[in-house]
C-alpha cells in the first residue's frame, strides 16, 4: 500500500533519516516509537507530503487514502456544531443532502416533473450512501470518545483545544481512510475514551500508524512496532511488549558481536605492534592492517533504560495526616462537582486519581493544594510542604534562562553540582545544561518543570498529567523518581502503565463523592472487572397484588445453610490459593532466564495447565455450593 524506500531527510546538517526503509501493508496496525526528537512526527508529515524528502521515495497505491491526526488541528475553529463537523467525514452524502434541500426549496415555488425526478434520484443516491444513518454514526463516535449527548449541538469554538482534537479524531474515524495516522492520540483522551478508541482501532478495517508513549494503548492496538533509531526504521513483528523482548535479544546478540569484534581487533593490533618492525612479517602485518581498515564496525549497545538514583531530602517531616477534607462541596454555578464528601491523605500515601474527564479530577487537585475555594472543611496537616505540577507551569518557565539557571532560581538551596546531577537523571548532559528554555521541545520543557518540582524539598506532591509529552525513557525516569520518593503524592493520569508502577491507592470520583480503592492499579482493575461481571441484569417480575409470606426456616434448614456457608468459605480460600499459584507461575514464565530455558518453560507450562484445571474444578464446586445456598 505504501513503500518508503531509502529515504533521507536532514535538518541543519543533522540526519533524521538516512537510507531508511519500511512498508505499510493493508490492515497493518503499526506503532511508531523512539526517543523525542528522533523524527516520528516528521515521518508522518513526510508521508502526507507536508515535508519534502532530501533523497529516496515514498510511493502509495492509487486507491490509498490517508487521514492524519496531528497537533496542528488544535487551532481549527468554527461556529458549526461538533456533530456537523464530524459529519463532514461523509462528504458525498453531505453534499447530496444539500442538493436535496435545494431542490425541496425550489419545489416550494416552482413545481415541475423534472425537479421531482431530480429529487427522487438524489434521495435514492442519499439512501445508497447510507446518508440517513450518518448523524447516528457521528453521534455514536463522539459519545464514544467522551462527549455527552447535550454537547453534540454546541459549536466547536466553545470547546478547549483538547476537546476540539477529539472532534477531529471522530471525523477521521468516520472517514475510514486506507491509512489512519495518529500523532499522540491519547494525550487528549481520558481513560474510558482511550479504551473505546483501543477497541475501535483493533477492529478498524484499514491500516493504522500510531505515534504514542502509552505502552498499554500500543499493546492493545498494534501488531507491528517500528522504532526510529540512528536515522533508521527498524521493524519488529509484534506489539510493544514483543518489541521489548525482541530488542533485548537483538541487543544481546549485538553486544556479543561487538565484544567478539573488539577482542579480534585487540588481537590484531597486538600482532601489528609486535611484528611491525620485523621484515620477515611485513606481508602478514600489512594484511592485518588492511583487514582492520575493511572491517564493518559493530556498534556497542547503548542502554536506554539505565537506573537512576534520586536523593530526596526534606527539611521537615509531616505528621500522620497530610490533607483532610470534611464534608467538602464544590460547584461551578449549577454544575456540582463534589457534594458533602470526606477523605484523608496519610503520610506515605501514593495516590493515583483516575477516571473520565469532566468528573473534577483537576479541580480536586487544586482543592487539595488550597488553590480552589470550597464549602466544607479542608485541613492541611502539620509540617506539610507542597509542590504542584501542572501543564500550565511549562508556560511559567523563563524562556531566556538557561536550564541550569532556571534550576538555580527554583530556591532549593542545592549546589550547582547537585543540580547538574539531577539534570543528568532527567537526560540533560553537561552541555545541555546551558541550553536556553526557549529552544527546548515540549517534552524537554516538561522534564525541566518536573525536575524543578522534585528538587523543591516538598514532602507532598500534586502532579497533573506529568507524563504528557514524555517519551518512554523520560517516563521511566519519572517512575523511578516517584518510586524512590519518601513523601506523599497525588497524581492525575490516564497513563495506565505509569499509574500501575507508582500508586498504592486509587481514587476516583463517582456520584459527586471521592471514592478510594486501597490497593494498586492492577488490583483495582481486577476488582472493577469482577464487579462489572457480577452485575448481571435481570428483568424483575411485576409485583403481584398478593404478597407471599415465606415460612420461617426450621432449625435443620438453618443448620444446613450454615454448613453450606462454611463450605463456601473453604472453597473460596482454595480458589484464592490456586489463583496465587497461577499468578506466581505466570510471573516466573516471563523472566528472561526462564524464557530461554525450553525445558523449564515446558515444566512451568504443564504446572500452569494443572493449576488452571484445579481452578476450573474449584470454580465449578463454588457454583454448586453457592446455588445450594441460594435454594436453601
Amino acid at each position: 500500500m505504501i513503500s518508503i524506500s531509502n529515504i533521507s531527510y536532514f535538518i541543519g546538517g543533522r540526519a533524521l533519516y538516512e537510507n531508511a526503509s519500511m512498508f505499510v501493508k493493508p490492515k497493518d496496525k503499526i506503532g511508531l516509537i523512539g526517543l523525542n526528537g528522533r523524527g516520528k512526527s516528521t515521518l508522518l508529515k513526510l508521508i502526507v507530503g507536508d515535508y519534502k524528502l532530501d533523497a529516496g521515495s515514498i510511493s502509495k497505491s492509487n486507491d490509498c487514502t490517508i487521514g492524519f491526526l496531528n497537533q496542528d488541528l488544535l487551532s481549527y475553529q468554527t461556529d458549526d456544531a461538533i456533530v456537523t463537523v464530524a459529519m463532514e467525514a461523509f462528504k458525498e452524502a453531505v453534499e447530496t443532502q444539500r442538493q436535496i434541500e435545494k431542490v425541496l426549496h425550489q419545489l416550494e415555488t416552482s413545481y415541475s416533473d423534472d425537479l421531482v425526478d431530480k429529487l427522487a434520484k438524489l434521495q435514492e443516491k442519499f439512501e445508497h450512501l447510507d446518508g440517513y444513518a450518518m448523524q447516528a454514526k457521528a453521534e455514536e463516535v463522539l459519545e464514544g470518545i467522551g462527549f455527552s449527548t447535550s454537547d453534540l449541538h454546541r459549536p466547536l469554538k466553545e470547546f478547549s483545544g483538547g476537546w476540539r482534537m477529539r472532534v477531529m479524531l471522530a471525523k477521521l474515524l468516520l472517514e475510514k481512510p486506507s491509512l489512519l495516522m495518529l500523532d499522540e492520540p491519547t494525550n487528549h483522551l481520558d481513560l474510558p475514551s482511550i479504551q473505546w478508541v483501543e477497541n475501535y482501532l483493533r477492529n478498524y478495517e484499514g491500516a493504522v500508524m500510531i505515534v504514542s508513549h502509552d505502552r498499554i494503548f500500543l499493546d492493545n492496538v498494534i501488531t507491528k512496532t517500528v522504532e526510529v533509531t540512528q536515522s533508521q526504521l527498524v521493524t519488529y513483528e509484534g506489539n510493544y511488549s514483543f518489541y521489548l523482548e525482541e530488542k533485548e535479544m537483538r541487543k544481546e546478540i549485538q553486544q556479543n558481536a561487538y565484544e567478539n569484534q573488539q577482542s579480534k581487533i585487540r588481537q590484531t593490533e597486538r600482532f601489528i605492534e609486535r611484528f611491525k618492525a620485523k621484515a620477515t612479517k611485513a606481508r602478514q602485518v600489512q594484511s592485518r592492517v588492511k583487514s582492520l581498515e575493511r572491517m564493518d564496525m559493530v556498534e556497542e549497545v547503548v542502554d536506554d533504560t539505565a537506573a537512576v538514583n534520586f536523593r530526596f531530602t526534606f527539611n521537615q517531616q509531616p505528621g500522620r495526616f497530610i490533607v483532610t477534607l470534611n464534608n467538602v462541596s464544590k460547584a461551578y454555578g449549577a454544575q456540582e462537582i463534589l457534594k458533602n464528601t470526606s477523605i484523608a491523605i496519610e503520610r506515605t500515601d501514593k495516590i493515583a486519581l483516575i477516571g473520565a474527564n469532566g468528573k473534577g479530577k483537576s479541580t480536586l487537585l487544586r482543592i487539595l493544594a488550597g488553590e480552589e475555594p470550597v464549602a466544607g472543611e479542608r485541613v492541611m496537616g502539620f509540617n506539610v510542604i507542597k509542590a504542584f505540577y501542572a501543564q500550565h507551569q511549562l508556560e511559567s518557565l523563563h524562556v531566556e534562562n538557561e536550564i541550569l539557571e532556571e534550576m538555580l532560581q527554583a530556591g532549593s538551596k542545592k549546589t550547582e553540582q547537585q543540580l547538574r546531577n539531577v539534570l543528568g537523571c532527567f537526560l540533560f548532559s553537561d552541555e545541555d545544561a546551558f541550553k536556553k528554555i526557549k529552544v527546548l521541545s515540549g517534552g524537554e520543557k516538561s522534564r525541566v518543570a518536573l525536575a524543578k518540582t522534585l528538587i523543591s524539598e516538598a514532602n507532598f506532591l500534586l502532579l497533573d498529567e506529568p507524563t504528557n509529552h514524555l517519551d518512554f525513557i523520560s517516563e521511566n525516569i519519572l517512575i523511578q523518581a516517584l518510586q524512590q520518593y519518601k513523601g506523599s503524592f497525588v497524581v492525575v493520569s490516564h497513563n495506565r502503565h505509569f499509574v500501575s508502577q507508582i500508586a498504592n491507592k486509587i481514587w476516583y470520583i463517582e456520584d459527586k463523592q471521592i471514592k478510594e480503592y486501597p490497593g494498586t492499579y492492577d488490583e483495582y482493575e481486577y476488582w472493577r472487572t469482577q464487579n462489572e461481571a457480577s452485575e448481571v441484569k435481570v428483568e424483575l417480575p411485576k409485583p403481584k397484588k398478593t404478597v407471599e409470606v415465606q415460612k420461617p426456616q426450621t432449625p435443620s434448614q438453618e443448620a444446613k445453610r450454615k454448613s453450606l456457608e462454611r463450605e463456601l468459605k473453604k472453597v473460596e480460600e482454595q480458589l484464592d490459593t490456586f489463583e496465587k499459584q497461577k499468578a506466581a507461575i505466570e510471573a516466573e514464565m516471563i523472566k528472561p532466564e526462564v524464557s530461554n530455558d525450553f525445558n523449564l518453560l515446558q515444566q512451568l507450562q504443564n504446572d500452569l495447565i494443572n493449576v488452571q484445571t484445579s481452578i476450573n474444578d474449584v470454580t465449578k464446586k463454588w457454583e454448586e455450593v453457592a446455588l445450594a445456598i441460594d435454594e436453601s
